[in-house]
């Protein structure tokens, strides 16, 4: 529950700003910071040549909304002024230690607690609620699921900077910062841009599995595990299927790499924090479970927005990936199951684990019977 704000001085209308971010701290936000509801010319640019570049892949709601992200006008006509809130999700360990669990699905470290989106959002309510009745102000609240860039406004209103990969680099919360912002239409004293301060560091673009950044500061996001195993829906591509590791939803690597998190906390909001050795499920228990199970027991974290079929998937790729050839019979009954996109995922799966006669075997019994022409393809090209 979010915490009360005391009274404001007598003359806190006078000064917003000061109230607003003393406001912003009681409600559990690391970071606040003001700045024009504008995000520049040259953020304007990297979006044209994502888009040019096709770079967003399934993500057809980048370029449908491309003239709304554009300026944060194009949504609220009204809107003069953005109030930045930054929120530390940092865990208690190394993400990077997950990989070893080969027989444990790996899970990035923002969807292991409470789906932010509900926290964050219920915290900037109360907060821009309060900013309202102060000023008598017009605001609204956004994050994450509106066509509002909140990086750039981020670095403009001075809590961060967009890093080589491409996420905001806070020198509080290193990587793991969730942001969230209030449009309003009040005009505020900004707080200065924040600069960039990666150097000649590359550390995020080298530790990439997948090659996924081209050059620094730009995402090719049809290579980037976090989106093949979240936003895209169909077959992962076979070139990217071993690099995945047991990474089942999301990936951390980048994040978890960069040096600026030696100053970031731990997540002070409880229902955000990941722990070490807590938060990986075996991947057999995920294996034997079914759309209602699999609804239940992500209830109310991000994980369950990506769908039963689409998590399964990687989870049988993690499986192939395992070396654990004790999963081989949660893996087999996926070869009857009804999606297409779960035989052939668990085709690739049994090839990795299963010996040679145990595969043709599989492969004599399966495939004259298999209709679907992508399925037919993972038992001719394994």
């Amino acid at each position: 529950m979010s915490k009360s704000i005391q009274p404001p001085k007598p003359n806190a209308h006078k000064d917003p700003r000061g109230w607003l971010i003393e406001a912003a701290a009681h409600e559990g936000f690391l970071l606040a910071g003001i700045g024009p509801a504008d995000i520049g010319s040259v953020n304007r640019a990297g979006l044209a040549a994502f888009l040019d570049d096709a770079f967003e892949g399934d993500m057809g709601w980048l370029r449908d909304t491309a003239a709304k992200r554009q300026q944060p006008q194009a949504m609220w006509p009204d809107a003069k002024t953005a109030i930045v809130l930054g929120m530390n999700y940092g865990p208690d360990h190394d993400p990077m230690d997950n990989l070893a669990a080969k027989s444990a699905g790996n899970i990035s470290v923002y969807a292991r607690g409470r789906d932010y989106h509900d926290l964050v959002k219920g915290k900037l309510k109360q907060l821009a609620g309060q900013f309202a009745a102060q000023t008598g102000h017009a605001v609204k609240v956004f994050v994450d699921t509106a066509p509002l860039m909140e990086k750039p406004l981020a670095q403009i209103a001075g809590i961060g900077w967009q890093g080589k990969h491409t996420n905001l680099v806070s020198r509080k919360a290193g990587s793991w910062l969730f942001l969230g912002v209030i449009l309003t239409d009040a005009v505020l004293p900004y707080d200065t841009p924040e600069t960039d301060h990666c150097g000649g560091c590359r550390q995020c673009l080298d530790i990439c599995p997948t090659n996924a950044f081209p050059a620094p500061y730009r995402l090719d996001a049809r290579r980037c595990i976090s989106y093949l195993t979240i936003e895209h829906k169909g077959v992962i591509d076979r070139s990217f299927r071993q690099a995945i590791g047991n990474r089942i939803f999301g990936c951390d690597d980048c994040l978890a790499i960069c040096p600026w998190n030696k100053f970031a906390s731990l997540a002070k909001e409880q229902k955000l924090a990941a722990k070490a050795g807590t938060d990986l499920p075996p991947l057999a228990d995920l294996l034997r479970l079914d759309d209602a199970n699999f609804r239940q027991f992500f209830a109310g974290t991000p994980v369950r927005r990506a769908g039963y079929e689409r998590f399964l998937r990687n989870v049988l790729i993690a499986a192939g990936n395992s070396g654990d050839t004790g999963l081989m019979p949660m893996v087999t009954p996926f070869l009857d199951h009804s999606s297409a996109l779960l035989r052939a995922m668990a085709i690739w799966a049994l090839r990795q684990l299963a010996d040679d006669d145990i595969w043709q075997g599989l492969r004599r019994v399966y495939l004259p019977d298999e209709r679907d022409q992508t399925v037919r393809r993972e038992w001719q090209d394994n």
